[in-house]
């Protein structure tokens, strides 16, 4: 089974970016400065930004589908984050050395199973929610944070 993890596309962040710290906090987001390389993993770009970095801090609604799942939480997305980070059958960096929780949905929005991959074991664990036909997409998040990292699709 192949897959696709498709970063989230920058252009509704980027007005975010111009916003005064009042501005940001009603719109329930703020702007944070990385103070560690591997911390702040941006869901553009799927890469840690670097320590001194800018970023925002952002509610984003991960699952939108009108099922109990519905699901908003926080991400990152880095103000240098210019174009949406594509993987085909292959899990970036920033996402396979952390604990995931995967999510597997299907075509309504229910979810439909749910998996741990401790670091280095995405791939063989997405793979493995895509052997279920009724899979029709995961959901990686920061397993200790619960924080939403990415969208896996089939190909």
């Amino acid at each position: 089974m192949t897959y696709r993890i498709q970063g989230l596309a920058p252009e509704p962040f980027r007005p975010f970016f111009a916003m005064s710290e009042v501005e940001l906090a009603e719109r329930h987001a703020c702007r944070v400065t990385a103070d560690s390389p591997t911390g702040y993993p941006c869901r553009v770009t799927f890469e840690d930004a670097a320590s001194g970095e800018s970023l925002l801090l952002v509610n984003h609604v991960s699952q939108d589908a009108p099922t109990p799942f519905h699901t908003a939480y926080a991400i990152y997305v880095r103000e240098a984050a210019e174009t949406a980070a594509a993987y085909e059958d292959e899990v970036p960096l920033a996402l396979d050395r952390r604990t995931l929780g995967l999510r597997a949905f299907d075509r309504e929005g229910m979810l439909r199973g749910g998996l741990l991959a401790m670091p280095g074991e995405a791939d063989s664990r997405i793979r493995e929610l895509l052997d279920r036909p009724e899979v029709a997409e995961i959901h990686g998040h920061n397993a200790a944070y619960g924080c939403f990292l990415a969208r896996i699709e089939r190909n």
